[in-house]
């Protein structure tokens, strides 16, 4: 997903976290401390855990003008539901008078002829049928896709942050295991803010 001004970011001044926050308050806090700093200064995308790149020249209004350019506001999903007008096509065309619009967002899907053909032949059209093959993906999936995209938050942080750490390995086959004993062990002799964060992203702990 696109970053936005808003996404959940923190900051590391070498193995000490700095500051945690929007991504326009990380990254004055940043610039803050820039000056000062006498550790390399590392700025983190929570739900990926990758690092952001971030260009801290000119005044804070210049900062954020320009972060906003980059990274523009994502509304929420209610508020996409509300906003974006509603995709037309045979499905919603057919809806009954009086029926509530479903706040349904077009965008491009790209599939093959054979797959098309399937989809048109199918009750309600291509659009319903897509919609139900989603949901039932979901439902299937449970609570898998969050688990594995925290892992590979967590990893990500941790290869930038502690690569060269003793116990590094041994800590992400903990993690992709799903252990979070063994990768609460592995990680026991390494600074604290960076055991408390990846546990964190990991999903080990609660968000703050």
């Amino acid at each position: 997903m696109p970053l936005s001004l808003t996404a959940a970011s923190t900051a590391f001044e070498g193995d000490r976290r700095l500051a945690g926050g929007s991504l326009a308050e990380v990254a004055l806090a940043v610039k803050a401390r820039e000056s000062a700093a006498d550790a390399p200064l590392l700025v983190f995308d929570d739900a990926t855990g990758a690092v952001i790149d971030l260009d801290l020249r000119g005044s804070e209004a210049e900062i954020i003008s320009r972060l906003a350019g980059r990274f523009p506001s994502i509304p929420s999903a209610k508020a996409a539901a509300e906003d974006q007008p509603i995709a037309e096509g045979p499905d919603t065309a057919a809806r009954g008078r009086g029926r509530p619009k479903l706040g349904v967002i077009a965008r491009e899907v790209t599939l093959l002829p054979r797959q098309w053909e399937w989809l048109a032949a199918q009750p309600g059209g291509a659009s319903q049928t897509l919609r139900r093959l989603v949901d039932t993906a979901r439902r299937a999936d449970g609570d898998g896709s969050v688990r594995r995209n925290r892992r590979e938050a967590a990893y990500r942080f941790l290869s930038a942050m502690a690569g060269n750490l003793p116990g590094f390995e041994e800590a992400s086959r903990a993690l992709f295991a799903e252990d979070p004993e063994a990768f609460t062990r592995e990680m026991a002799n390494w600074p604290t803010d960076i055991r408390a964060h990846a546990r964190r992203l990991a999903g080990y702990v609660p968000d703050t």
